[in-house]
């Protein structure tokens, strides 16, 4: 059997979600979830308490952020992390490029728990896998348009490709500060 494009790029981000950055995510807790590494840090907070010049979030829960970015950026919570992953990377690719729900940061719901968060994450994760799945090599072919800014007039094979590392980037992140909150206990 001949594998297609559409599988090595599955068996890709799969390999590296399923031995490596899911399994991490095992038994992740509230308070992990939401621990600051670091004084100023962003993450998902009510939003009374928001930090940077802007808070996005369609809830009570608003993901911290600013316009330009400062230099250098703050550092962050697990639950930023997952929240970038589960609308900037997923969401908003699902929903331009596979008819998943509209998804964007300003209107999001923020998970407030551990649990919430990962429910969200598999979710946007299990649509991007089935919308990369039903693309075939020809679909990978095809232009992104024009809701994929400076990728518009790039393959969608570029897009998935930038979509994976940017999910074995932000995984690995997550990975350290897991890492990190159980060293300091």
């Amino acid at each position: 059997m001949t594998a297609t494009w559409t599988t090595r790029l599955l068996d890709q981000l799969a390999f590296q979600w399923d031995t490596a950055l899911r399994p991490r995510l095992a038994g992740l807790t509230d308070d992990e979830y939401l621990w600051e590494p670091a004084p100023g840090a962003w993450s998902v907070r009510p939003r009374a308490r928001a930090r940077g010049s802007h808070a996005a979030g369609g809830g009570d829960l608003v993901i911290d952020f600013a316009f330009p970015e400062p230099d250098p950026p703050p550092v962050t919570t697990i639950a930023w992390r997952l929240g970038h992953l589960v609308v900037g990377v997923f969401g908003m690719r699902n929903h331009a490029h596979f008819g998943g729900p509209p998804t964007d940061y300003l209107t999001h719901h923020y998970a407030g728990t551990a649990d919430e968060a990962l429910a969200q994450l598999d979710d946007a994760h299990r649509r991007w896998v089935e919308g990369v799945a039903a693309l075939g090599d020809e679909g990978l072919e095809r232009p992104c348009g024009p809701a994929e800014g400076p990728y518009a007039d790039e393959p969608l094979a570029v897009l998935v490709l930038h979509i994976h590392r940017e999910v074995l980037h932000h995984g690995a992140e997550v990975a350290l500060l897991r890492d990190l909150y159980r060293a300091g206990r």
